[in-house]
């Protein structure tokens, strides 16, 4: 997923959270220029249950299923999900090594280097296969990922079923100042994505 070629962020710049302002960028809201997500159905991470499970008004979701109330907030953006005929550990293997297998299976990742974690809280820096950079932070672990940063959001969930895996694939380019993403495009690199990722899984 390409960052925004005309505005390339400044090397060392902040991106998405102001340093020292404590805010999650996990969180609808967080990054002051753009809100991401639907606020009335989405909220932070201590609804998150220890089994993966996310509450919405009171329901139970899982992770494939956030993704979904996420990616429904936000205009532009493209949802692509997938069974995949493997085991659920043997796709977030995959899935979740950033500086490995992720980078793989996204078809515009040249590299990705995580700089810090914290538990689950992650931050990269994710290298474009056409040059830009993305300072990346957000929240990975098993069966979730959500990473942005000023321009770029990349969203992936994963659950068992029955013995395989779904997997729901999100992101693009954002809207500089709106809750929005660039969606010329987006579907079809999701779909490579996910095309790639079964590749490496099966």
């Amino acid at each position: 997923m390409s960052e925004d070629r005309g505005r390339r962020p400044a090397e060392g710049s902040p991106e998405g959270v102001r340093p020292g302002s404590g805010a999650d960028p996990t969180v609808v809201g967080a990054d002051p220029a753009v809100v991401v997500g639907d606020p009335a159905t989405v909220r932070a991470d201590p609804t998150v249950g220890s089994l993966g499970t996310f509450a919405a008004g009171g329901v139970g979701l899982d992770d494939v299923r956030r993704l979904r109330v996420m990616v429904a907030g936000v205009r532009g953006a493209q949802l692509v999900e997938r069974v995949l005929p493997a085991p659920l550990p043997r796709v977030w293997r995959v899935m979740g090594d950033l500086e490995g297998g992720f980078g793989e299976f996204q078809p515009d990742m040249r590299s990705v280097r995580v700089l810090r974690r914290d538990g689950d809280r992650v931050e990269a820096v994710a290298r474009s296969r056409y040059g830009p950079r993305a300072h990346l932070r957000g929240v990975l672990r098993p069966g979730w990922c959500w990473l942005q940063s000023r321009f770029l959001i990349i969203g992936m969930a994963a659950v068992d079923e029955d013995g395989q895996t779904r997997v729901a694939l999100t992101g693009g380019v954002r809207v500089p100042g709106r809750a929005a993403l660039v969606p010329f495009g987006a579907r079809r690199e999701l779909e490579e994505a996910m095309t790639r990722l079964t590749a490496r899984v099966i």
